[in-house]
C-alpha cells in the first residue's frame, strides 16, 4: 500500500483547473520528485495535501487513512510536514524556538499548565527543547549550541532554508513535503541540499517529496519523477525517463515547430 495516494483529485480556482484529476502515490521511503512549469499546479497540490486549500473532488489517503478535508494541524498530527517556496520562519524567535515550535502539534501540556508551571508542563517543556537540540544537530556545524539562541532573522537565506526544513523535522513526520528547497540558493548551496534531502531519507527514513525547477538535484536524489503542466499529469517514471519525453519538453520549451526556418 502508497503511504500517500492520491485519486482523481481536482482543485479549481474560479474558471482554472489548478489540480484537474491528477492520480499521485508515494511509497514508504522514496524520494519522489515534481516538476513542471510555472502555474503547472505543483505547490496546488502540495496545498490540497496539506489542508490549506480543501479539494473540490477526489480522494487522498495516508497511511491507509481519508486525509482530504483536515485542517493543516491536522494533517501535520497524522505525520504530514512540508516546507513553503518562501520561507516562513519567525525571525523575532530564536534558532531552537523555530525548531520547538514544530513540537507543538505532539504537546500535551495545555496553556493552564505552561502558565502556572506545573511540573508536567516543565518536563514536556525540557523534553522538546531536547527533541530540538537533536534536530539541530543532524545539520552538524550549520547550528552548533551557541547560536541557538540567535535570531532566526539574522541567519543566512540559505541557513533559513535549512531551519525551515529542520522545524518540519521537529513535528516527527513520517512523510515530507518540500516546495523549491534550492530556490535562491547559488551552486554549492545547491548542492549542500541535495546531499541533505538524501540523507534525510538514508539516515532518518522519512519519505520525501520535493518540488524542484533545478533538476541537478532532481536527477541527484529522485527515484522517480512526475510531471505536470496545466493541472494535468503528463509524464512518469525515472528521471532519464521523464526528462527525454515528448510531452515534457513541449511543456517547458513550448511546442516544436517542424519545418521552421
Amino acid at each position: 500500500m502508497p503511504l500517500l495516494e492520491i485519486n482523481a483529485l481536482h482543485k479549481h480556482f474560479g474558471g482554472v483547473a489548478a489540480v484537474d484529476g491528477v492520480d499521485f502515490h508515494v511509497d514508504a521511503g522514496e524520494i519522489v520528485s515534481v516538476i513542471g512549469p510555472n502555474g503547472a499546479g505543483k505547490t496546488t497540490m502540495f496545498n490540497v495535501v496539506t489542508g490549506f486549500n480543501h479539494p473540490d473532488s477526489g480522494e487522498i489517503s495516508f497511511d491507509g487513512r481519508r486525509i482530504d478535508g483536515l485542517k493543516p494541524n491536522q494533517v501535520t498530527s497524522v505525520g504530514i510536514a512540508r516546507t513553503f517556496q518562501a520561507v516562513r520562519l519567525f525571525p523575532n524567535m530564536t534558532v531552537i524556538e523555530n525548531v520547538m515550535v514544530g513540537q507543538h502539534p505532539r504537546t500535551r501540556a495545555g496553556m493552564l499548565g505552561a502558565v502556572l508551571g506545573l511540573p508536567g508542563a516543565r518536563r514536556e517543556e525540557r523534553d522538546i527543547t531536547q527533541r530540538a537540540r537533536e534536530v539541530l544537530g543532524f545539520f552538524g556545524d550549520r547550528f552548533p549550541q551557541e547560536i541557538e539562541d540567535e535570531y532566526a532573522g539574522g541567519l543566512s537565506y540559505a541557513d533559513r532554508r535549512r531551519l525551515e526544513v529542520a522545524r518540519a523535522m521537529a513535528t516527527d513526520p513520517k512523510l515530507l513535503l518540500l516546495d523549491e528547497p534550492t530556490a535562491g540558493m547559488n551552486p554549492a548551496e545547491t548542492e549542500g541540499l541535495t546531499k541533505l534531502v538524501g540523507r534525510l531519507r538514508d539516515d532518518i527514513g522519512l519519505t520525501i517529496i520535493v518540488i524542484e525547477h533545478d533538476m541537478r538535484l532532481v536527477k541527484g536524489v529522485s527515484d522517480r519523477v512526475v510531471a505536470l503542466d496545466y493541472g494535468k499529469k503528463i509524464a512518469e517514471g525515472t528521471y532519464s525517463e521523464v526528462a527525454s519525453d515528448q510531452h515534457v519538453i513541449e511543456a517547458y520549451l513550448g511546442t516544436r515547430q517542424e519545418n521552421a526556418s
